[in-house]
């Protein structure tokens, strides 16, 4: 075998082993091909790709991918959609004013049900949705808004007023800041009349 043959074998074992990643998250699953058979997806994504998420991104620090793994599946009759996030997003202190790192890495597992008959089937603690107040009605498509419900857990993660846990509240002072007169005490007045009554 020639040195060419061979480099080129070696480049096709190589491509194999990757893994691609890939930026392009579906919008959707189809649940008509998807919810018997699963599905699977995994790859990063750019925070900026969630709408709602972007408008509250700190825009002066650079931002990471989030690693996302996917995995939808049906167990005991009842469809879960789990799913992995791994990274963190910057948001603004609303002390400081500084970027400020929240941390997403966790776990999730959401019971898709088909009506609230299922609720039954499912561990009290389990999160759960009902798939006829979600599911986008696309003929002949029933789709499941994937990037959507992964946002609003990130959304979820993120709180309200992001800040440090150490840090000084942010001051701008124009101008100085003029010295209290002193004001005269109502009952000084009283108090001098006590005496004399």
């Amino acid at each position: 075998m020639s040195s060419t043959q061979d480099n080129k074998s070696l480049a096709l074992q190589a491509s194999k082993l990757q893994v691609p990643t890939s930026t392009s998250m579906p919008d959707n699953i189809s649940l008509n091909k998807w919810e018997d058979t699963g599905f699977e997806w995994e790859g990063e994504v750019a925070p900026s790709a969630f709408e709602r998420l972007v408008t509250v991104l700190n825009t002066e620090h650079e931002q990471s991918n989030i690693l996302l793994k996917i995995n939808l599946y049906r167990r005991n009759n009842v469809l879960h959609l789990a799913f992995t996030l791994t990274g963190e997003v910057w948001l603004t202190c609303q002390r400081c004013l500084q970027p400020v790192a929240t941390e997403l890495t966790d776990d999730y597992n959401i019971a898709l049900l088909d009506d609230e008959s299922q609720i039954r089937l499912i561990n009290e603690e389990q999160d759960y949705l009902i798939l006829e107040e979600i599911v986008t009605e696309q003929s002949p498509e029933r789709l499941l808004p994937l990037k959507k419900l992964i946002e609003d857990e990130i959304l979820l993660k993120t709180p309200m007023a992001p800040k440090h846990d150490d840090c000084e509240m942010s001051v701008e002072q124009f101008g100085e800041i003029p010295e209290e007169e002193e004001t005269e005490n109502p009952f000084a007045a009283l108090a001098s009349l006590k005496g004399k009554l």
